[in-house]
């Protein structure tokens, strides 16, 4: 049930869940499990979310482009993000709700993340395409009233769109966008969204999160030095909201503590292009990021957590050639995977 418009409503972040952002942590892409008929299997729905608590996971993103887009004409918005909040009641992780559509839309699904106990919405911009900067910004302004943002630049090829350092600096003017998560799949670009926070001298207030699956470890290994008047501020990206993460994420939170706490080496950057690697496998590069969904799927498929890889779409499945390459990265990148801690408490999950 929504909280009625006539009552003020809180809609900063509480502290320990702010800091906790700022701090950095691992966030997965929540995905969808679904049943042979395409319906909502919420037994290994529930299962999913407590794998990545139990992993250590951070916090949870859910109803984002991993978890599909179509779930909100598929009705079950509202059910997998209620599923997702359940479980994590007990913890202290940060909920976060893909928001979707139009301004209107996207306010309606604010207000129901928030009345389910999310903290931050995550805002696609998708539905904007061909808006001007001026409209995204006035855009991006009217939800953020409803709720305290993450921006999102998601990659054109799987639907997002082109967003300019001059987007950026706006968007981070906004005083309630608490986080931005990365994801365009492209340096230049993820520069810009760096200046551009940099710009609007909102370094200390938002905090930068990659999505780049194709980049993790350098992402959150290196500092970045961006130039400002007469100084340069040194930035960093200090955790992940990734659909990589969705898999093997016990090991994906022990790489963190890792880059966390390790003096850089040429070990630790080397592991850049591993991570990167699997997740050519998982996301399906060979076929432009066709069955990056299903990819993930059939990671979790073998480890059991999901019952098969189907998605709401039914032309939506495993590329040719796919399912070999995830066994080919499986095969070389064994000691990225944690199959173990899936099996020991496989069971549990499932209860």
């Amino acid at each position: 049930m929504l909280p009625s418009s006539n009552h003020p409503v809180n809609v900063t972040l509480p502290s320990e869940i702010a800091a906790l952002l700022r701090r950095g942590t691992v966030i997965p892409a929540h995905p969808l499990a679904l049943d042979a008929r395409r319906k909502l299997d919420v037994r290994r729905q529930r299962a999913l979310a407590r794998y990545y608590l139990d992993a250590g996971s951070g916090g949870l993103a859910v109803g984002v482009h991993a978890t599909q887009f179509a779930i909100r004409e598929a009705g079950l918005y509202e059910p997998v993000l209620e599923i997702a909040a359940e479980e994590a009641a007990r913890r202290k992780v940060v909920l976060i709700a893909g928001l979707a559509g139009k301004t209107s839309a996207a306010k309606r699904e604010a207000q129901l993340a928030r009345s389910l106990g999310y903290h931050a919405g995550m805002l696609s911009l998708g539905a904007m395409k061909g808006a001007s900067i001026d409209a995204l910004v006035r855009h991006c302004s009217a939800v953020a009233a409803e709720i305290p943002l993450v921006g999102f630049y998601l990659q054109p090829a799987v639907g997002g769109i082109p967003l300019p350092m001059e987007f950026w600096r706006r968007f981070a003017a906004i005083e309630n966008v608490a986080a931005i998560k990365i994801a365009p799949f492209n340096r230049y670009a993820t520069l810009d969204v760096i200046r551009g926070v940099v710009a609007a001298r909102a370094e200390e207030r938002i905090a930068l999160y990659t999505g780049n699956d194709d980049h993790i470890v350098l992402d959150l290994a290196v500092p970045f030095d961006i130039p400002r008047d007469a100084e340069r501020v040194r930035m960093r990206i200090v955790g992940g909201l990734l659909g990589h993460w969705s898999v093997w994420t016990k090991t994906a939170v022990q790489l963190f503590d890792r880059i966390k706490s390790e003096r850089l080496s040429e070990d630790l950057l080397a592991l850049d292009a591993r991570v990167t690697d699997c997740n050519s496998a998982f996301f399906d590069v060979a076929h432009n990021f066709a069955g990056c969904i299903p990819g993930c799927h059939e990671v979790l498929r073998r480890q059991g957590l999901l019952a098969g890889t189907w998605c709401l779409d039914p032309k939506e499945k495993l590329s040719p050639g796919q399912a070999a390459e995830i066994d080919r990265v499986y095969r070389e990148h064994a000691d990225l995977a944690d199959d173990a801690f899936v099996r020991a408490n496989l069971e549990r999950w499932l209860e």
